[in-house]
């Protein structure tokens, strides 16, 4: 997976350009590999998508990162620290938002300031404020009667007010209306003005990606199967169609990273990664009439790249090719 490796494996990257860094990382639950041996990196300024199906280990790395959950094996850093000896003062430049926005019910709104205040070193009454009414909420209002979407915004308040270098969101958007959504990314692009602030989100929601994601990671039942910019995923996924003159022949010759097939009465409808041109050699061998390449928007891609169908044996190649 050329666009993950790591330049030299024997130092640690430069934390000035990357913020957070995985070497092998694996955990295993039992008998079950919840993540296996996966290795990235991610630049500081970015906004960096980490995708899975739910189930695909996105929360235990994030977990392992944070030095929440030790390894069974491998490594990570952020912030130029070991995740597993993170210093209070390193702790203080990163923002966290769990799965599922967990409040405090008999807390109202207007007392969780106070609350996080002494956490943190530094804290911004401002920012916290503005985040509270851009979700439109009351400061008076027990946490226990905020909506799903209002709850996301209380620890969205309560996560940027401290001004963390760093804001790590783990599925943010799960459960929200499209509104609370939309206002949830706003607040993250908001966020991410200052380019030295890092965002590393967690998704299954893919269309959430293609609006603010410039980096994408696909986590497949616990392997890590792309990590890249987004524009070169985009440019390494297509999509061909194939036309026939009558129903296309059920069995294919072996295309090389086929992510999905989809038929209809007289075409074939594929994705493809790493396109070498041989497959529309090959699709014209078979009958095809014409093979025609479609675009394809960043949510489709990634849709097929996690699907069940097709080959999943390779890795996305961001150099040409497959491995």
């Amino acid at each position: 997976m050329i666009a993950s490796e790591l330049s030299n494996p024997s130092e640690a990257a430069d934390p000035r350009t990357v913020v957070i860094e995985a070497r092998g990382l694996t955990r295993y639950f039992g008998n079950k590999c919840a993540v296996d041996s996966i290795s990235f990196q991610v630049p500081r300024g970015s906004v960096f998508a980490f995708i899975g199906r739910n189930g695909a280990g996105k929360t235990t790395t994030i977990r392992m990162i944070l030095g929440l959950l030790e390894p069974t094996r491998g490594s990570a850093r952020i912030l130029g620290q070991d995740s597993s000896a993170l210093q209070p003062a390193t702790r203080a430049r990163i923002g966290y938002m769990a799965e599922g926005h967990p409040v405090y019910g008999w807390m109202r709104v207007g007392q969780y300031a106070g609350f996080q205040r002494g956490f943190y070193p530094h804290w911004n009454q401002e920012i916290f404020g503005s985040v509270i009414d851009f979700f439109g909420i009351d400061p008076r209002t027990k946490a226990g009667h905020l909506s799903h979407g209002q709850r996301a915004g209380l620890h969205l308040a309560m996560t940027l007010a401290i001004e963390p270098e760093v804001l790590m969101l783990d599925d943010p958007a799960t459960g929200l209306d499209p509104a609370a959504r939309r206002s949830l990314l706003e607040a993250m692009i908001y966020f991410t003005r200052n380019r030295e602030r890092t965002i590393f989100f967690s998704t299954h929601l893919l269309d959430d990606v293609e609006r603010v994601a410039d980096h994408v990671a696909v986590l497949d039942y616990s392997v890590l199967r792309v990590c890249c910019s987004a524009d070169t995923f985009r440019e390494r996924v297509r999509r061909l169609v194939a036309r026939f003159p009558s129903e296309p022949p059920r069995k294919l010759p072996v295309i090389p990273g086929l992510l999905r097939v989809t038929r209809s009465e007289n075409e074939l409808c594929l994705v493809v990664a790493n396109l070498n041109g041989r497959t529309e050699r090959d699709l014209e061998e078979i009958g095809a009439l014409t093979v025609d390449e479609q675009p394809i928007s960043l949510e489709d891609a990634l849709i097929a790249h996690v699907g069940r169908q097709g080959d999943k044996s390779f890795f996305l190649d961001t150099a040409g090719g497959t491995q």
